[in-house]
């Protein structure tokens, strides 16, 4: 496609250890992000000094800003979540791209809507679902994401703490880790350090959706 020649000299693959920063929220908004290898969480600070796990992004999905609300600061943090490669373009190098090759700025639209779908379905879980819904609704998206097909089930090989998995699913710790432990004894699920593994995905389908 022309759009990614024309691109591709102004792409810069940026590589980042597990737990590095990769920008800050408020910070001067200057880069358009395309995660190429790992997992990365975008976290914002809530009004009680807490981050908030916003999104765990895999391959393929985009993070940064391109200023179409006017505001030039990043709206959240992003942080390498494993070890992790990320292409890294300038938003103006972008914008340039998009008024001249208008398929492009219909990618770019098509990813927005996905995003607001994507947080409308979530505002409506942390409205309407119960904690087992939540935390079992959140563990697909996972397993499409970044879901390593193995044997046993489908494996998520990243360090997604208790903390991580509350604050992506609106609740305590605590509560995360009694319904993993139910998910677990039932045998849907089988957690250890550093990793999840979905043993039942037809269970844990059902358990989401209610």
């Amino acid at each position: 496609m022309a759009e990614i020649i024309d691109l591709e000299p102004r792409v810069h693959a940026r590589g980042y250890r597990a737990g590095e920063l990769i920008y800050r929220c408020g910070e001067n908004a200057t880069s358009l992000f395309v995660v190429a290898l790992g997992a990365v969480k975008l976290i914002r600070p809530s009004a009680h000094g807490q981050d908030v796990v916003l999104n765990i992004l895999g391959p393929g999905e985009g993070c940064g800003t391109l200023g179409f609300s006017g505001r030039w600061v990043y709206p959240d943090s992003a942080v390498a979540l494993t070890d992790s490669c990320a292409l890294e373009m300038s938003a103006g190098v972008v914008r340039e791209t998009m008024e001249q090759h208008p398929g492009l700025a219909l990618t770019v639209l098509d990813e927005v809507l996905h995003r607001l779908e994507q947080a409308e379905e979530t505002i409506r879980r942390l409205s309407a679902d119960d904690v087992r819904q939540r935390v079992a609704a959140a563990l697909l998206v996972l397993a499409d994401k970044l879901g390593a097909p193995q044997a046993e089930g489908i494996t998520l090989a990243l360090p997604l703490t208790r903390t991580d998995l509350a604050a992506l699913t609106g609740m305590t710790p605590e509560t995360v880790s009694r319904v993993m432990s139910k998910l677990s004894n039932a045998g849907i699920i089988d957690t250890g350090r550093r990793r999840t593994t979905i043993l039942d995905r037809p269970r844990l389908t059902a358990v989401a959706a209610g």
